[in-house]
Formats: structure tokens, C-alpha cells, sequence
């Protein structure tokens, strides 16, 4: 949707009830700080999710300036996911990496310290920084989570982020199978705890509330802990459809 349509549609999400609006910073649409900012501005309490920001378009320094800032202003309506981005689209704006797992292994990691309030120094083969330190860090740090599909990516995601974002083959089958290589992640970076799960549902208007409803319960009883509702991409009234998504959660047993 053209971004001078978010006002409408973050202000009929809050209406329908929802809990959480999530946007794309996809390429080369509209940057996911600035639409997240405008539609936290425009509602009262609705959260609104970034999943994702692709690593290789952004400075690390500047993404933990935008988070911050986010976070500070608008106190606990945040979550943010990092990706790898979509590497055609990476090589369209001259920023693709030889090695995706490596950069977001530096990048995460240099993030994460600046978003906790220390000073950055690292010197790897895509992040470099010299005693970077934010002048205003948000506290608590916010929750950090990532993009990740194959087991490697799925890997690294367990041992450094606090969730994950699935897209693409949502099935609880596929849910149940990146739990697993999740776990491993986290259980050799000795981290404790469940990690969050963001599942992106496809789901159209047409297909039946009842039936969206049997399909997210599915999601949550395999271990999703966020189901996002995802319309068609030629969706005509998406004011409509946040209204269909809030009923279709209406149904799901408790």
C-alpha cells in the first residue's frame, strides 16, 4: 500500500481491536523507521512490528540511533526484527555480502551492545566501528528479533536474537522443524528461556474467519507465540480486512 494510506489503516487497525500492526521494509517500497514512526504517532496503543530491516542497506549505527529513538518515544510499542534482505534486491542497491551469515553475526552482535548502552569498538569484515556509544540508549534494551529460513540462518538466530520471524512455508510441520534448530542455536550459545516466534499466516478475507481462526490456533498449539495475519497483495480495503483478522482472533480458543 502507497504510505500516505498507513494513517487510515493503523488508525482502523486500533479501531477493530487488533494488538499489533507489522510492516516490511521491502525494496524498494518505503522505509520501515519512518512508516513505523508515523503510525505509532497516529495511534494510542497499538504496537507496530518492523520484520524486517535488511542489515546490508543499513549502517548498524544509524538502525540503533532509528531504534532507539523509536523506543524512547514510544516505550514498549515496538519490536523490531533484522534480515538478510532479499540478495537480488541486495545487489540491485550494491550491498550484497559474500557471506550474509557473517555480516548479520557482526551486525547483531555490534547492535545489540549499542542498544544496551555500551561503547562500541569492532573492527570485522562488514562492521567497523570506532567507540561508538548512543547518547540516548532506551532502557530496558529492546527485545531483538530475526529473519531466518534455513537451518543455518535458524541457527544463529537461536544463539543471538530473542525470536525469530518466519515467512514463506508456515505450516505447523515447518514451525515445529525451526523450533528445533532454534533450540540447538540456543543451547550452544547457553542461552535459557523460550524464544519468541513470529509467524506471518497467509490469510485472505474470503477463505472464512472460522477457518483463519482453526489455522492460527494450529500456529499457536506448535509454538508460534505471535500469528500475524498477512492479506493478499492487491487487498482493496484493508480497513476491512483488519476488521475480518480481528474477528477471525475473536474465534481462537484461549
Amino acid at each position: 500500500s502507497p504510505p500516505e494510506d498507513l494513517r487510515a489503516a493503523g488508525q482502523a487497525a486500533e479501531q477493530a481491536g487488533l494488538d499489533e500492526v507489522w510492516l516490511w521494509e521491502d525494496c524498494f517500497l518505503e522505509s520501515g523507521i519512518a512508516a513505523a514512526s508515523a503510525a505509532l504517532a497516529w495511534t494510542d496503543r497499538l504496537v507496530i512490528g518492523i520484520g524486517l530491516l535488511p542489515v546490508p542497506l543499513r549502517n548498524v549505527a544509524v538502525t540503533a540511533m532509528e531504534i532507539a529513538t523509536l523506543e524512547r518515544l514510544f516505550p514498549g510499542r515496538v519490536r523490531i526484527a533484522l534480515g538478510h534482505g532479499v540478495q537480488d534486491w541486495m545487489a540491485q542497491a550494491g550491498v550484497r555480502p559474500e557471506s550474509p551469515l557473517s555480516l548479520m553475526r557482526e551486525y547483531f552482535t555490534a547492535l545489540r551492545g549499542l542498544l544496551a548502552g555500551r561503547t562500541v569498538t569492532v573492527s570485522g569484515d562488514y562492521v567497523r566501528l570506532s567507540d561508538v556509544a548512543l547518547g540516548w540508549p532506551p532502557s530496558p534494551a529492546p527485545h531483538l528479533l530475526m529473519g531466518a529460513s534455513g537451518p543455518r540462518s535458524l541457527r544463529l538466530c537461536g544463539e543471538l536474537a530473542d525470536g525469530v520471524v518466519l515467512a514463506g512455508d508456515v505450516s505447523p510441520a515447518a514451525v515445529v522443524a525451526a523450533r528445533t534448530v532454534l533450540a540447538e542455536g540456543r543451547v550452544a550459545a547457553a542461552r535459557l528461556g523460550e524464544p519468541e516466534i513470529v509467524v506471518y499466516l497467509p490469510a485472505l478475507a474470503d477463505s472464512g474467519v472460522q477457518a483463519v481462526a482453526d489455522d492460527v490456533r494450529r500456529s499457536i498449539d506448535v509454538g508460534a507465540t505471535t500469528v500475524v495475519l498477512e492479506p493478499s497483495a492487491n487487498e482493496p480495503d484493508i480497513a476491512s480486512y483488519f476488521r475480518f483478522a480481528a474477528q477471525a482472533f475473536a474465534r481462537v480458543p484461549r
